[in-house]
């Protein structure tokens, strides 16, 4: 059987997560993870800052993809949290230091859409997937890898519902 390792396909873009580092641990990983060993984990911005950790992750369970992570920052002991949908493809997992790296700044995370764990909002639906894409620069994981990235075909294609 080939191997499914993203980082040594073509062009490097698979629509997951980038994977940094040399670290491996014991057991699966880190190509192939239990979505709970992820949980917890810290996220970094480009600017260095811990902004929080990763509270659940989010799949597309018709169409097979994980679709965001949610990252918790603020509040104390899981109270006053605030949440936000970080699309998958805009995380890279750092094996040495064992978290996630974020390519925006600390500020971009302040000012980005977010949400409370008493008002999530509906993921499935598309025009709010594509704004939360377009906040982080990424192409909506529902229309795949292929070609350049264009608001107006986006915002006129249907994602799959839940």
């Amino acid at each position: 059987m080939g191997s499914m390792n993203p980082r040594t396909q073509a062009g490097g873009t698979t629509g997951g997560a980038r994977i940094i580092g040399m670290g491996t641990g014991e057991g699966p990983g880190p190509d192939v993870m239990a979505a709970a060993t992820l949980d917890g984990n810290k996220v970094l911005t480009s600017d260095g800052q811990h902004i929080g950790k990763i509270s659940d992750i989010m799949l597309d369970v018709r169409g097979g993809y994980i679709a965001y992570a949610v990252l918790s920052s603020g509040g104390f002991l899981g109270m006053g949290d605030d949440l936000h949908a970080i699309p998958w493809s805009a995380l890279t997992l750092d094996t040495d230091e064992k978290c996630f790296r974020l390519d925006v700044d600390a500020e971009a995370i302040k000012n980005a859409p977010g949400f409370d764990k008493d008002h999530w909002p509906s993921m499935a639906d598309a025009q709010w997937g594509t704004s939360v894409h377009e906040y982080y620069h990424r192409r909506p994981y529902w229309l795949g890898d292929e070609g350049p990235y264009d608001d107006d075909a986006a915002a006129s294609i249907e994602k799959p519902l839940l």
